[in-house]
């Protein structure tokens, strides 16, 4: 399943943000209200969850064939796109226990979440 959503990173969140206007939290808040809206979901196991990142408009063509699919190793960081990602789909998330998780460059942003099927598994 691919979702044509730029990944937002899960923010620190503090009290006030419940009536402050951080441009952070907006983000954050209009992401999880799109991924809701579109159905997105995920299992609590076997799934490999893939966050395109889009590369920036500034980049040259020939850098951004180079890059496209290549892994991401700058900032958000994955595992705060993980946790944006569940606390948006799950009121508690503690019941997720296995997923492979990665990012990468692309041209447009997404989230793709694929049933990973392993052999013996119950």
């Amino acid at each position: 399943m691919k979702c044509p959503i730029t990944p937002v990173p899960k923010p620190r969140m503090t009290r006030a943000d419940k009536w402050k206007q951080r441009p952070a939290v907006q983000k954050y808040r209009a992401y999880k209200d799109e991924i809701r809206l579109r159905k997105v979901s995920v299992p609590e196991s076997g799934a490999r969850v893939t966050f395109v990142i889009p590369m920036p408009a500034s980049w040259s063509k020939k850098k951004r064939q180079a890059m496209n699919g290549m892994p991401h190793r700058q900032r958000p960081d994955l595992d705060n796109l993980h946790k944006g990602l569940l606390d948006a789909l799950f009121t508690e998330d503690c019941q997720v226990w296995d997923h492979w998780i990665t990012k990468i460059w692309g041209e447009e942003g997404a989230i793709i979440i694929q049933r990973i099927t392993t052999k013996g598994a119950a």
